[in-house]
């Protein structure tokens, strides 16, 4: 497996497994091509979106953006927000730790002091995976936890 920077030819795949994690009740976003496209290979915030790669099959992807002034999950503007995303059949096979070591390097290449992950409230295994990365919780509401990573300089 290697991680690498997520491109065009990754929208296919990445929404393939999206719309399997939107069956399994994982995911409430938009799991369209026409905006895994948009939101993350070509978002105006991105900083980068990483995909974890076997021999071509997508088994993850990681997204980074620049939280603006009013972005939609109320993150302090300047924060980094990452979403991960791991294709079912991946799960507990390092994907998400191979993904977040690049993701952090992007963050302090960026000059970000932290990062937000905004998770549902009946994910189980998302909230396992960002406290395993050293995430904190730091607000909640009713659906919601969010959990901040803070870059050491």
């Amino acid at each position: 497996m290697i991680v690498r920077d997520g491109t065009l030819d990754d929208v296919q795949q990445m929404s393939a497994f999206l719309r399997e994690l939107t069956a399994l009740g994982k995911r409430l976003s938009p799991d369209d091509e026409e905006f895994v496209q948009r939101y993350y290979i070509e978002g105006e915030d991105k900083i980068r979106c990483s995909v974890a790669d076997d021999e071509g099959a997508v088994l993850g992807f990681q997204s980074l953006k620049i939280a603006r002034a009013g972005n939609q999950w109320g993150v302090e503007p300047g924060w980094g927000i990452v979403g991960t995303h791991i294709r079912p059949s991946a799960a507990r096979r390092g994907v998400g730790r191979a993904l977040f070591e690049v993701t952090r390097k992007a963050a302090e290449d960026a000059g970000l002091a932290h990062i937000d992950a905004s998770i549902g409230a009946n994910n189980p295994e998302g909230l396992a995976y960002y406290e395993a990365m050293g995430f904190r919780t730091y607000r909640t509401s009713m659906d919601l936890i969010c959990k901040r990573f803070d870059i050491s300089r």
